[in-house]
């Protein structure tokens, strides 16, 4: 039974030579077909979810019409039920969006609370928790060099994410957001 085994998993070198080639094909696709990383700033930091934005939410937008346009010009049960249906499936996909953008926003604050704890002077830090999400959100764009002046300085202002994003000087561009 061993044997047998052993012929269907293959070798250390094999495997080790079937990864490289893995990785030397996904450099190739990535040199090809993926975008490069544009530098962020506050003018150019907003982030698309090109199937999301562009095809799903589309769809669901002429879906929404077509099922009204179907109910003005054909009144039935039937009709009725498919646009309350689609509105149904609309709202459950925005809202997954949303869960979703909430949990990262969640992880984030955490992630700008440890980062303002370690890189902030002491009196500073008792005042970390004053801080809203909102400004922890926009906080995540400062560099660790300015992110102790600009935190003291959205806590005596009480500045705005968006504030917070014009006065950063040195963008620390956030590539991971959903």
């Amino acid at each position: 039974m061993w044997a047998r085994v052993s012929t269907l998993v293959p070798s250390l070198p094999e495997r080790c030579q079937h990864e490289r080639d893995a990785r030397a094909h996904m450099g190739f696709f990535k040199e090809r077909f993926m975008a490069e990383k544009v530098p962020q700033s506050f003018s150019h930091h907003a982030r698309y979810d090109p199937p999301f934005h562009f095809f799903v939410l589309p769809v669901f937008a002429i879906s929404v019409i077509a099922a009204l346009v179907q109910l003005v010009m054909h009144p039935s049960l039937q009709a009725a039920w498919l646009l309350v249906f689609i509105l149904a499936a609309t709202v459950a996909v925005v809202k997954a969006r949303t869960y979703a953008l909430r949990v990262q926003d969640r992880v984030i604050r955490l992630e700008e609370r440890l980062r303002l704890a370690i890189l902030v002077d002491k009196p500073l830090r008792a005042h970390i928790v004053e801080l809203t999400e909102s400004q922890l959100v926009g906080l995540r764009f400062a560099s660790d060099a300015e992110l102790p002046a600009l935190a003291a300085r959205a806590l005596s202002e009480k500045l705005s994410k968006a504030e917070i994003k014009k006065a950063i000087t040195q963008w620390r561009p956030d590539y991971w957001r959903v």
